[in-house]
């Protein structure tokens, strides 16, 4: 047998384990509720797709894009990032169209990362995070979060402890799969951290959109001296339902811009043109449809949190994100998030993701995704009900 050194790297995927189970139990028939995998379920907006379709027939748009994104799309960025959080973006040297964040994330860890490289994670978090530094060549550290740590406080201990000296943070607030958030002045802290320590940041702003109940999520360049550190990447996925669409920015630093811009150079030649040009129309329009995706995602975490609570699972209600991360229940806590998930599977009829999928210190929870209608929903608190 061959053997490819980088995969060895790569552990088996816990999240295979869970879905075999739940496609097993689709083959035989049972209708299981998928709360599992993060895939959004709502269409992209009309205007939007409209625009894809009309780009789409013009035959100067077949030809190859650029790897660094279209003019106008960087200026749109740009213009995006003025009106949302007042902070300026040469569109020419400090923004770049990525193929959705997970690329543009990995390709930059690989170009910024030597072997052996240090480089701080979440934990649990999103699994690129880790593993596009492991991929790399890199050396992993995970930084605790969640509802019962302090992250920065774990982070200045971690720091503490760890030589060679870390050579990048990665993070992503609002957060998946633990569903924190921060205010301005976390930011403030850290780039405070990064200069003293000189560590490059990465800061994944996937779910800048999806917060509830009057929050708002500060971009982590809104923060004084942010660009002197580091990157933020957004998506179309989320606030746009354009997951498959695979539209992705990262914007910041210059030479960590160029960076990318120049690895990508080599790699690929850009989204397809049409879909670049529909994300300008996404970027530039009005927001109602952003904010209509963001109150279907409200009212299916309303719903599930209600019903939940109701038959003696409890549950704080997320700020941000289109999840809900759960603790185990006590009596199943033991059985780890794995063996619970096949459970819920077998027992409730409900696909959840486990915590371990996600980090080692997510073992003792799961994490539903809000990808089913209210309807749905509540027939899943009906089924976790029976295993209550």
């Amino acid at each position: 047998m061959r053997q490819f050194a980088r995969l060895d790297r790569l552990p088996p995927y816990v999240f295979a384990t869970v879905n075999e189970i739940k496609m097993e139990a689709r083959h035989a028939g049972e209708d299981i509720i998928d709360l599992g995998m993060g895939n959004p379920d709502l269409g992209t907006p009309d205007h939007i797709v409209e625009k894809l379709v009309e780009a789409s027939q013009k035959h100067h748009n077949h030809r190859y894009s650029a790897s660094m994104g279209i003019t106008k799309l960087r200026l749109a960025i740009s213009n995006w990032y003025k009106r949302r959080f007042d902070v300026d973006v040469d569109p020419d040297t400090e923004a770049i169209v990525t193929i959705g964040v997970k690329e543009g994330l990995s390709h930059l860890i690989l170009v910024t990362i030597r072997p052996g490289d240090v480089v701080f994670t979440p934990n649990p978090t999103y699994p690129i995070h880790p593993y596009s530094a492991i991929i790399a060549g890199g050396d992993v550290r995970g930084i605790p979060v969640g509802p019962d740590s302090d992250f920065f406080e774990n982070l200045m201990h971690a720091t503490k402890q760890t030589w060679p000296r870390p050579k990048v943070l990665i993070l992503s607030y609002p957060h998946n799969p633990t569903t924190e958030v921060v205010d301005l002045e976390f930011f403030e802290k850290i780039v405070a951290y990064a200069k003293e320590h000189d560590i490059m940041i990465i800061h994944d702003f996937a779910y800048a959109d999806l917060v509830f109940d009057d929050y708002k999520a500060p971009s982590f360049l809104q923060a004084k001296g942010a660009k002197d550190v580091g990157v933020e990447f957004f998506s179309l996925s989320k606030s746009y339902s354009m997951a498959g669409w695979r539209v992705g920015f990262c914007v910041g630093n210059k030479e960590v811009v160029a960076a990318l811009r120049r690895i990508k150079s080599y790699l690929d030649y850009g989204i397809f043109q049409p879909i670049q040009i529909a994300s300008i129309i996404a970027l530039n329009g009005d927001y109602d449809c952003v904010e209509e995706i963001r109150d279907t995602y409200k009212s299916r975490r309303d719903a599930l949190i209600t019903g939940l609570n109701r038959v003696g699972w409890d549950i704080k209600s997320p700020k941000g994100t289109m999840f809900v991360w759960a603790k185990i229940p006590e009596q199943y806590i033991k059985m780890g998030s794995v063996e619970f998930s096949k459970f819920l599977i077998k027992e409730a009829k409900v696909a959840v993701s486990p915590g371990l999928g996600f980090g080692e210190y997510g073992d003792e929870y799961v994490r539903f995704a809000l990808i089913e209608n209210n309807m749905r929903i509540n027939q899943a608190v009906r089924g976790i009900k029976k295993v209550m």
